[in-house]
C-alpha cells in the first residue's frame, strides 16, 4: 500500500542553520590565545611527558613499556622469542602501532649497537648505528629476550619501590619508572625532540658513573671530571679532550665536544683503513662527503675508496695513490668529513613531570634523592610483611603455649563457622591470627614446630628493628645502594671504548695546518668589474683564446699566484670576506668563473667592489675615497687566528671607495679626480694605521661637485712631464691633467 505524502512535505526540505551558523561565528570569534591554550597546550604537553624526553631512570615511556612487557612475560630467564610477539603484547601498553614499537626495540638491541649496556639480547639483523642504508629485518624474522643487566632494572619492581598506574584502558598495571640500582640515565646515550624542547644525553662508562655515583654519595663537593673523565660510545672512536668545554658539560648540561674516528695505515698495501668512526656519523656519509672531495679534485691522494664491513665490524677502505701522505690526508679529512664530528650535549630530563636541564652533580643528586626513596619503600616493603608474620606467629605462641586449651576449644565447637570466633575469644587474639592457628595441621603440633615457631619471633623483631633503623637512617640507605653499584660494576662494567685524547688543542692546530697544505701550484687569477673570478693554469692560459665575459662586464684585476693562496674580497658594506683560491675550481679563458657574491655568500644587495692576496700579511693596503682622503692600514691587521670568513668594518664608510692598491712597498701614487686634476704624492708621506675603518688623510682639496675618480700607481700612468703634479705638502687641490698626460681611460681600482 503507497504511502500518502503530506502536504506538509510536498517540495524541497528545509533544514535549520541557525545552530550551524553560531557555531561558525563562534569558532571565528576564538581568540588565538584561547585556541592555544585549549587545543594546542595538551598536545604539547603530552609529548613532552609522555614521548620524547626521558626520565630519571633512563627510559622515555616507550622503552619502559617495552621492557616492562619483556619482563611480565619471563623474558629475563626463558630463551628468545619472536620479535612479533613481544610487538603484539607491548601494544596493550603502548598503542602507538607495531613499527614504532619494533623501531624502539631495535634501538635497544645488542645487534644494533646504539648503547654502550644494550638492554635487548637480540639475533638475527637488527642493522647497525653506524649505517644509515642497512635496515633491519621484519619482527616475524628476529628474536629477542632482555639482556642479564636488565635484572638490574627490575630487582624492587615487586617490592614497591615504584608506583603503578592503570594503561590507557585500565586493564592492567604498569610502572611510572624501572628501579634501576645504577644510574642508567648517564650511561644510556638517549635523544629526544619534543615540542619547543629537545634532549640530548650522550652515555657514560659504566664503571666510572657507578664510581662517581658512589663519591658524590660520600662527599657532593667531589671533582667528577677527575672519576668521570669523559663521555664514551659504543661506537668507540676518539674524543679530542677539552677540559673547559667538559666542564662547562658537567656544570650546565649544555655544551659540545668532538669526536673522531680512529684509523691505521697498511704499509703493504698503501691503504687505510678506518675502523671506528664518531657516534653522530654513519658510513654512508662518510662515502659520499669522500667522494664529494675526490670529484672535487681537494682529495688528489685518493684512488678508490670502499665499505669493506662484514661480521667482524665496520672497515672503510682508502686506496692511496703512490707517495701519498696518510697522515695529511686525514688531517684533511677530519675537517672536511663527518670522520671528526661534534656531539652536541643538553641534558634535559623530566623530574617529577617538569622538564629540567641539569649538570651531571644535578643528575647524581636527584638519583640519588629518587634511589634513596626507592630503597627506602622496598625496605619498608619488607618490613611490612615480616610484621604481618610476626603479627601471626605471636597468636600462634599464644595458642602453642596451651595447645591442649586449643584442642579442646575447637573439638567442642560444632559448627566450622565458630571456630575461629571461639579461639578469638579463647586466647584473646584477632581474626588474621586466628585463621592462622585454624589451618595448621596437625601433624605440626609437635616439639620440635613449637620450638622452632617460638624461637622465629625473636629473631623475626630482630629483623623488624633493623629494618626500621634503615628507614630512619640515610646514611644506612645510601651504603646499600653503594652496595648495590659495587656489585653493578663488578659484574657489568666494561672497558672504555672511546678513547680519550688530551692532546686536544696541539692536535687540532696540526690538523688544521696540514688541511690547508692543499695541492700547490702556479695559477693565473682574473677577477672581472661585476666580480666573476677565474683560476686558470699557466698551461691552459698558453692555450686559450680571448677572456669571456659578460655583456657589459669586462677586465677589472689579474695576478700571478698560487693555488693555495688565501683571498681577500672587498665588498660595497665595508666587509671583507676571506677564502682562498684552492676553494674555487680551476678555470678556463672560454668561460665565466665563479660569481663571488654567490660563492662567498654575500648579503642580497651586496657587491663586489676589489680583492687581493694578502700573502703573509706583511705589505699594506691603500684606500682612496671619494672625499679625496687616504688610507694606508696594515695587512696584519685583517689576519685572524680562527677561521673567520668574514670581516666587519674592512674600511671606512663615511665616503664611498673610489680606489684600492696593495702596496708592497712604497712609491709615487697619482690621484685623479672628475674635475680632470691629479696629484702624485710618495706613499711614505701616509703614516700607517692599525684600525681597519680608519678615515684616512686628505690628499686632495676637491670642489663641492667633484670627486677623486681613480688613483693608481704613477708608472701606471701615461704621465710624461710628472713634476708638473708632484705635490709638495698634501692636502692639495692639484694641476689640471695637460692632453699628452691623459693617456687611455684607466680602470678604477687596481690590484698587484
Amino acid at each position: 500500500m503507497a504511502r500518502k505524502k503530506n502536504p506538509e512535505q510536498t517540495g524541497p526540505k528545509k533544514v535549520d542553520t541557525s545552530n550551524v551558523m553560531g557555531l561558525r561565528a563562534q569558532m571565528l570569534e576564538q581568540p588565538i590565545t584561547e585556541t592555544l591554550e585549549l587545543n594546542f597546550m595538551p598536545y604539547a604537553m603530552s609529548v613532552i611527558v609522555s614521548r620524547a624526553i626521558p626520565e630519571i631512570d633512563g627510559f622515555k615511556p616507550s622503552h619502559r613499556k617495552l621492557l616492562y612487557t619483556m619482563y611480565d612475560m619471563g623474558l629475563l630467564t626463558k630463551p628468545r622469542t619472536k620479535s612479533a610477539n613481544v610487538v603484539g603484547a607491548t601494544m596493550k601498553l603502548n598503542p602507538h602501532g607495531d613499527a614504532a614499537i619494533y623501531d624502539t626495540m631495535v634501538r635497544l638491541s645488542r645487534g644494533y649497537g646504539a648503547l654502550l649496556h644494550p638492554l635487548v639480547d637480540s639475533k638475527g639483523n637488527f642493522g647497525k648505528v653506524y649505517s644509515r642504508d642497512m635496515a633491519w629485518a621484519a619482527s616475524r624474522y628476529t628474536e629477542v629476550r632482555l639482556d642479564p643487566i636488565c635484572a638490574e632494572l627490575f630487582r624492587d619492581i615487586d617490592q614497591d619501590a615504584v608506583d603503578f598506574v592503570p594503561n590507557y584502558d585500565g586493564k592492567l598495571m604498569e610502572p611510572t619508572l624501572l628501579p634501576t640500582t645504577f644510574p642508567n640515565v648517564l650511561v644510556a646515550a638517549n635523544q629526544g625532540i619534543a615540542v619547543g624542547m629537545a634532549s640530548n644525553l650522550c652515555g657514560f662508562n659504566l664503571g666510572e658513573v657507578c664510581d662517581a655515583a658512589i663519591a658524590y654519595m660520600k662527599d657532593p663537593s667531589v671533582d667528577l671530571m677527575g672519576i668521570l673523565k669523559a663521555p664514551d660510545f659504543s661506537t668507540g672512536g676518539q674524543i679530542l679532550y677539552d677540559g673547559a668545554a667538559l666542564a662547562e658539560i658537567y656544570r650546565t648540561g649544555r655544551g659540545s665536544f668532538k669526536l673522531r674516528a680512529k684509523w691505521r695505515y697498511v704499509k703493504e698495501e698503501n691503504l687505510i683503513e678506518i675502523y671506528e668512526i664518531p657516534y653522530t656519523a654513519t658510513a654512508e656519509a662518510i662515502l659520499d662527503k669522500v667522494a664529494e672531495l675526490v670529484k672535487a679534485g681537494k682529495a688528489k691522494e685518493i684512488s678508490d675508496m670502499r665499505d669493506e664491513t662484514d661480521l667482524n665490524g665496520l672497515k672503510l677502505t682508502i686506496d692511496l695513490k703512490r707517495g701519498a701522505d696518510p697522515d695529511k690526508l686525514m688531517a684533511r679529512l677530519f675537517q672536511a668529513t663527518p670522520l671528526q664530528d661534534a656531539f652536541s650535549c643538553n641534558f634535559n630530563i623530566l623530574i617529577a613531570g617538569m622538564p629540567r636541564v641539569m649538570g651531571v652533580a644535578e643528575i647524581l643528586d636527584e638519583w640519588t634523592a629518587w634511589r634513596m626513596d626507592g630503597v627506602r619503600r622496598r625496605t619498608y616493603f619488607v618490613c611490612k610483611k615480616k610484621e604481618e608474620k610476626l603479627h601471626l606467629l605471636k597468636g600462634l605462641r599464644r595458642i602453642l603455649l596451651d595447645i591442649d586449651k586449643a584442642i579442646r576449644i575447637i573439638r567442642e565447637t560444632e559448627s566450622d563457622e565458630e571456630v575461629v570466633p571461639n579461639l578469638i575469644i579463647g586466647f584473646g587474639i584477632d581474626q588474621v591470627q586466628a585463621e592462622f592457628v585454624a589451618d595448621i595441621r596437625l601433624r605440626n603440633i609437635n616439639k620440635e614446630y613449637i620450638l622452632k615457631r617460638t624461637e622465629e619471633v625473636s629473631a623475626l623483631e630482630e629483623e623488624i628493628a633493623d629494618l626500621k633503623d634503615v628507614i630512619n637512617s640515610p646514611r644506612r640507605i645510601k651504603a646499600i645502594i653503594t652496595g648495590e653499584l659495587e656489585n653493578v660494576k663488578k659484574k657489568y662494567a666494561v672497558p672504555r671504548r672511546t678513547e680519550i685524547v688530551y692532546e686536544y688543542q696541539q692536535a687540532v692546530e696540526e690538523e688544521k695546518a696540514a688541511a690547508e697544505e692543499a695541492p700547490s701550484y702556479p695559477v693565473n687569477v682574473f677577477i672581472s668589474k661585476e666580480g666573476y673570478l677565474k683560476k686558470i693554469t699557466p698551461l691552459s692560459l698558453r692555450m686559450s683564446g680571448d677572456q669571456k665575459y659578460k655583456e657589459g662586464d669586462g677586465p677589472f684585476l689579474r695576478w700571478e699566484g698560487n693555488s693555495g693562496d688565501e683571498l681577500l674580497v672587498f665588498t660595497d658594506k665595508q666587509q671583507c670576506y676571506k677564502t682562498r683560491l684552492s676553494e674555487f675550481e680551476d678555470s678556463k679563458a672560454s668561460v665565466l668563473g665563479d660569481y663571488l657574491p654567490t660563492k662567498l655568500g654575500m648579503d642580497p644587495d651586496e657587491k663586489f667592489v676589489w680583492a687581493c692576496a694578502p700573502g703573509d700579511y706583511s705589505a699594506h693596503l691603500l684606500f682612496f675615497f671619494e672625499n679625496g682622503k687616504a688610507a694606508r692600514v696594515e695587512l696584519s691587521a685583517y689576519a685572524t687566528t680562527s677561521n673567520r670568513r668574514k670581516l666587519t668594518g674592512a674600511y671606512s664608510d663615511k665616503s664611498p671607495l673610489s680606489a684600492a692598491y696593495l702596496l708592497t712597498e712604497d712609491r709615487e701614487m697619482a690621484v685623479i679626480s672628475t674635475e680632470g686634476r691629479c696629484v702624485v704624492f710618495h706613499t711614505a708621506s701616509l703614516n700607517p694605521k692599525t684600525t681597519r675603518s680608519t678615515q684616512g688623510v686628505n690628499v686632495m682639496t676637491l670642489k663641492p661637485k667633484y670627486r677623486v675618480e681613480r688613483a693608481l700607481p704613477l708608472e701606471d700612468t701615461a704621465i710624461v712631464n710628472a713634476a708638473r703634479y708632484r705635490a709638495r705638502s698634501l692636502p692639495i687641490a692639484g694641476a689640471l691633467l695637460k692632453e699628452q698626460d691623459r693617456g687611455e681611460e684607466q680602470l678604477t681600482l687596481e690590484s698587484t
